[in-house]
């Protein structure tokens, strides 16, 4: 079997003679290493799928000790913290009647708070959570880039000798107000 999969003689006996078919290598072929590729690349993705011990270090790191630590539950080490080890028991509990993830995580924020979860659960307003930092850095970034724009274009103006105000207000403009600003002007002007 292993032959036939590797291209090997396929039934053909030693002293036989045939011609290659065209297009045939007697290697392995495209196809082949790719279902062999996929096939190991599962049985490494579900080596650990039924552990229930490294389901349990999974769902414990994704919460946090409710005493007030401020650390992941299972890395909670402050000497007689009251809740670590209760929780831990009940995590347990959950793990063991097979529970799913999403519903235990659900159950201690129900018991305990959201404070309870390390990271938001994805769905409704936590996806606001997720979403917030990368939009204010977003509307931030726009934010600058058109503020510099803004002064650039400010400063290529009266680089060319533009006025930045209108000929019909120049004239509104107090005298007093033009001689300080001809004195601001001519103070902040580089020499």
């Amino acid at each position: 079997m292993l032959k036939l999969f590797f291209g090997g003689s396929m039934g053909i006996k030693p002293h036989e003679t045939t011609t290659p078919q065209k297009g045939f290598s007697p290697g392995l072929s495209l196809k082949r290493c790719t279902h062999l590729l996929t096939i190991a690349l599962l049985a490494v993705v579900m080596l650990g799928a039924n552990d229930p011990e490294a389901r349990f270090n999974k769902v414990g790191h994704e919460m946090m000790c409710v005493c007030g630590c401020g650390q992941v539950l299972l890395e909670c080490n402050h000497v007689g913290c009251p809740d670590s080890a209760r929780m831990i028991g009940e995590l347990h509990t959950q793990i063991d009647s097979n529970t799913p993830s999403s519903a235990i995580l659900n159950w201690f924020a129900g018991k305990y708070g959201a404070t309870v979860l390390a990271a938001p659960i994805r769905g409704g307003f936590d996806n606001v959570a997720w979403i917030m930092p990368f939009a204010v850095f977003g509307f931030g970034t726009l934010g600058t880039a058109f503020l510099v724009q803004m002064w650039s274009k400010k400063r290529r103006l009266a680089a060319a000798g533009v006025a930045t105000v209108d000929s019909n207000n120049w004239e509104k403009i107090s005298p007093e107000a033009r001689a300080l600003r001809e004195k601001i002007r001519k103070e902040t002007e580089y020499q």
